[in-house]
């Protein structure tokens, strides 16, 4: 990563930009891919020359008024916008996460507390920190249960296990440059985007976009290799005690082929480890 993160995200953001999208003419012949910084710094209302050492770093500290304008103009959702106002240093609080990667131990206690449904806790670089035995059952197709990002682009795994892979993948993305934008300064997020660029050509391709994207209410899609297919939703809750650490409980559909896939794979992988 470069100490130009506020530069790259705009001229990422400014590229992936139509100019038929926000009402620019697009005749002739663009040597840019999307806008142009001129036509930004119209849509935005400010000085081109500023806007140009916005992205080459020369100047590092707009007013929330100007990233405000800048979002609007590049027609950033609330993720890449919140994102944008961290980058710049104009969101409500700069301070950096006091993460950690200990799991209390009443909070193992509530994850063995569902035991029909898949429940595990992630750190802020979406490691994996706890698991019950349902979730373990979910995933045991990755050896090792580590980390989420690891296990879409780099396990073997990943792609047979994610039917919407792609989408997978932009979601592990934008959910890791979301968190970069909060503490840039996260050793942990470093080395593991240093790693995932390095073995994984579709992570540094989709990285470079600086493409944000908070959670969502998306229904997930997996193809277990012991029962097949599963639709399950999600629901995630910040963990008050351990900033950064969030817990992840899914559920399939009472009565739903899902559900009784999943009551399946419990069973078979209370019964494996019994042996």
């Amino acid at each position: 990563m470069t100490d130009n993160q506020l530069g790259e995200f705009l001229r990422a953001r400014r590229a992936a930009v139509r100019p038929e999208e926000v009402g620019m003419p697009s005749q002739g012949v663009r040597r840019v891919a999307g806008l142009r910084r001129e036509e930004v710094a119209v849509l935005a209302g400010v000085n081109a020359d500023y806007y140009t050492r916005l992205e080459q770093g020369r100047e590092r500290h707009p007013s929330a008024s100007v990233v405000d304008a800048l979002a609007r103009a590049l027609r950033l959702d609330a993720d890449a916008r919140a994102h944008l106002h961290q980058l710049a240093g104009t969101a409500p609080s700069q301070r950096p996460i006091a993460t950690t990667d200990r799991v209390e131990p009443a909070l193992r206690v509530l994850l063995d507390g569902y035991p029909g449904t898949p429940a595990f806790v992630i750190g802020p670089s979406l490691d994996i920190l706890a698991a019950n035995a349902l979730a373990e059952a979910l995933y045991s197709p990755f050896e090792p249960m580590d980390n989420l990002a690891r296990m879409v682009f780099l396990a073997p795994a990943g792609r047979p296990f994610h039917p919407r892979w792609d989408w997978t993948a932009e979601t592990v993305v934008g959910h890791l440059r979301q968190t970069y934008g909060i503490d840039p300064g996260s050793l942990r997020l470093h080395e593991l985007v240093a790693e995932l660029s390095a073995h994984s050509s579709d992570f540094a391709r989709m990285w470079s976009t600086h493409t944000v994207r908070g959670k969502t209410r998306e229904n997930k899609h997996f193809r277990h290799p012991n029962v097949g297919n599963l639709t399950l939703t999600y629901h995630a809750f910040d963990v008050r005690d351990a900033p950064g650490q969030q817990l992840i409980i899914y559920h399939a559909e009472p009565g739903s082929p899902s559900a009784e896939a999943l009551s399946l794979l419990g069973t078979m992988h209370a019964t494996a480890n019994q042996t």
